[in-house]
């Protein structure tokens, strides 16, 4: 089974650490992000790994070389001006019918090979791992219709599904994504959604970690401490 890793962002958001090393191999505990990745994706049964690089890539293919140390395969794509977060997948040679894509700066207890193996079996073109999210909100919401108000609702909580980040793809999807241009994940799902491809869910209760900030940082820290990534 093949993953791949997306690893090329500048990680503007946690600048100025960023500028001297990349996000992917920032320390969690005694491993760097995307180390701890590459352990969870062997477990599951991912025997290679692709990682799509572009800033900063001769750090990250310094320190994680052919994977070897690692028990798998390691190769990598890179991209010498930024594609995006689909954009990337376009330029990868030799993929299997179906992969997983995760992004380089997420930590989770996700079971990487049940949400392939779920793919699989529903046949789908495209799984994205979902997790439902709140949010609240700090004023009274109303809804008005031809300058009546309907309905008024104080504070309300509205809960939503949120894209973990966390993909699996049929290669024949690939072919829509523009060669060598900047391509976001959203553009690539609304694309499938209007062609009527067959794109499912995976609804995921697990831990995750988008980590966009110095807090969010600290936290999976805390989390790994505690050995919740293990």
């Amino acid at each position: 089974m093949q993953a791949i890793i997306l690893a090329g962002g500048r990680g503007s958001r946690l600048d100025p650490y960023t500028r001297i090393l990349p996000k992917p191999l920032f320390p969690i505990g005694d491993k760097p992000i995307a180390e701890i990745l590459v352990h969870q994706l062997k477990r599951a049964g991912f025997n290679e790994i692709i990682m799509c690089l572009g800033y900063l890539a001769d750090f990250i293919k310094l320190y994680f070389q052919d994977g070897s140390y690692f028990g798998l395969t390691i190769r990598y794509s890179i991209e010498t001006e930024p594609l995006g977060t689909a954009g990337p997948l376009r330029r990868v040679e030799d993929l299997e019918d179906n992969f997983l894509v995760i992004n380089g700066d997420e930590l989770t207890t996700l079971d990487f090979r049940v949400l392939y193996e779920h793919h699989l079996a529903m046949q789908a073109d495209m799984t994205v791992a979902v997790q439902m999210k709140s949010i609240s909100s700090s004023f009274g919401v109303l809804e008005s219709k031809d300058g009546q108000i309907t309905t008024y609702t104080e504070k309300p909580t509205i809960n939503y599904w949120a894209s973990m980040g966390i993909y699996v793809i049929n290669k024949r999807v690939l072919s829509l994504i523009p060669d060598n241009e900047r391509y976001d994940m959203p553009e690539l799902v609304q694309q499938l959604l209007s062609r009527q491809v067959r794109v499912v869910s995976y609804e995921s209760e697990d831990l995750w970690f988008d980590i966009g900030t110095m807090a969010d940082l600290e936290k999976a820290k805390e989390m790994y401490e505690q050995r919740k990534f293990l």
